[in-house]
């Protein structure tokens, strides 16, 4: 699975706005300067993320963005599918719509079941959590392994 860049600066921008406790609109400016991304491409990625009903803007001198729906209604999974599509695909389609011969029928399975895998965590992750510094602990429980932190590379 890839994460583009687009998609980590929209989680962040939005962990950013769930973090205004006082309700006021934020300035795409601020924003872009507390995560340290780009002000023109956060613009529009936050123009996307209007777009797709996550955050609302407000024009003029207190203007800028707020949260459109509660940051416990926002999970990680709905943002990333909101800005690169699908979580999984295989050769641009469904997995469950993959179709192989018989000798490699098997492979359909594990495109289905990392599918899950997938869905499990960046469904069970919300705007909340990440605002609040953490994730559900049957998430941090898979990061305890210390094999979870290191690169696998191919080996030749």
């Amino acid at each position: 699975m890839r994460i583009s860049a687009k998609a980590d600066y929209a989680l962040r921008a939005l962990i950013e706005l769930a973090q205004a406790t006082d309700g006021a609109p934020l300035r795409s400016e601020a924003i872009a300067a507390a995560q340290e991304v780009p002000h023109k491409f956060l613009e529009a990625i936050l123009g996307d993320l209007r777009k797709t009903g996550f955050v609302s803007s407000q024009r003029g001198g207190d203007g800028g963005y707020r949260l459109r729906r509660p940051a416990e209604e926002i999970q990680v999974a709905h943002v990333l599918r909101a800005i690169d599509g699908p979580l999984t695909e295989i050769r641009g389609g469904c997995p469950e719509d993959a179709t192989y011969n018989s000798s490699a029928a098997a492979l359909q399975l594990v495109w289905v079941a990392l599918r899950v895998n997938i869905r499990t965590v960046l469904e069970g992750v919300t705007i909340a959590q990440l605002a609040a510094g953490g994730v559900p602990p049957e998430i941090e429980k898979l990061t305890e392994d210390p094999d979870a932190w290191r690169t696998h590379w191919v080996i030749r």
